[in-house]
């Protein structure tokens, strides 16, 4: 089965400091069509901190993710939403060797069910809530 990674890309800070910084926002395990599902609902839904008095909003799908650009009154930030198949994690337990499996002196070894991994820590959860009305 497949594991899919929901990645956000976005700008935090201001001014001097401003800075893109990323982010796995979840892990999906399933197909890769119910995956960019869950990101385009996850994208519609992010209300970026900056700016704080957003001006236009504006969604695009773009290959496997979305960019969103909110334009502020003096600048435009943008945050991207990526799908991206995970073929690593260092954090994930190992199966077991299959030559151990496979030995016939070795007890039956069944591998551990691979538990779904927590939602990571470091999001930056939205600052407010997003309203339509307040793009002018």
């Amino acid at each position: 089965m497949e594991t899919w990674g929901l990645v956000l890309e976005t700008t935090v800070g201001a001014g001097e400091r401003k800075h893109i910084e990323a982010f796995v926002m979840a892990q999906v395990e399933g197909d890769k069509k119910a995956a960019l599902a869950e990101l385009e609902r996850r994208a519609r839904a992010y209300c970026p901190e900056h700016p704080r008095s957003p001006k236009r909003r504006r969604l695009f799908r773009h290959g496997d993710g979305f960019l969103l650009v909110v334009n502020g009154a003096w600048q435009s930030y943008v945050t991207r939403f990526t799908l991206a198949e995970l073929i690593e994690d260092s954090d994930r337990p190992q199966p077991p060797e299959a030559e151990d499996r496979a030995s016939p002196d070795a007890e039956e070894v069944v591998p551990p069910a691979t538990p779904k991994p927590a939602a990571p820590r470091g999001i930056p959860p939205p600052a407010r809530e997003c309203e339509t009305t307040a793009y002018r």
